[in-house]
């Protein structure tokens, strides 16, 4: 009996171990992730690392620059979509190549970003003027149409 008692303790003192490990890493995950946030789902836990996923923007950033009549452009897209996977590796590059400071919302982490922003469906490209939707582009595209989106969008800028 003294042995199955002891057994116990050392199971539950394992678990006990494993669930301080485990919340312990989540809250170093949280400070280290641009999403700050400990809980990430797995697909987005699988861009970190991408470059083409850093220029992230939280929903409380954009929020505020869109109050402040900012002029703001937003990939909406979701980490889960085999479309944002085809256009991502083509509009990051391309719209920092072209000047343009894009900015991603992640869909998937932050939902809400549906309803506020009217997306129904990733990929979508939101361009904001003085806090105002001005152009949109939703689904995938050939790079050129893409590129032409961009174009339009420095020449309403300058």
């Amino acid at each position: 009996m003294k042995k199955i008692f002891i057994f116990g303790a050392v199971i539950v003192a394992l678990f006990i171990a494993i669930s301080w490990i485990t919340s312990y890493q989540q809250k170093e995950k949280a400070e280290n992730n641009p999403y700050k946030k400990a809980e990430l789902n797995p697909a987005t836990v699988a861009q970190l690392d991408d470059p083409n996923y850093k220029n992230i923007i939280l929903p409380d950033e954009l929020a505020k620059k869109l109050k402040n009549h900012e002029t703001v452009t937003v990939y909406f897209y979701s980490p889960t979509c085999p479309h944002c996977h085809k256009t991502t590796p083509i509009v990051v590059p391309m719209a920092k190549e072209m000047g343009i400071d894009l900015k991603l919302f992640n869909l998937l982490e932050f939902d809400e970003g549906w309803d506020t922003y009217h997306i129904d469906g990733t990929p979508t490209i939101i361009h904001f003027e003085k806090g105002k939707e001005v152009k949109r582009i939703d689904g995938y595209r050939e790079k050129s149409v893409f590129r032409d989106w961009f174009a339009s969008i420095k020449k309403s800028e300058g």
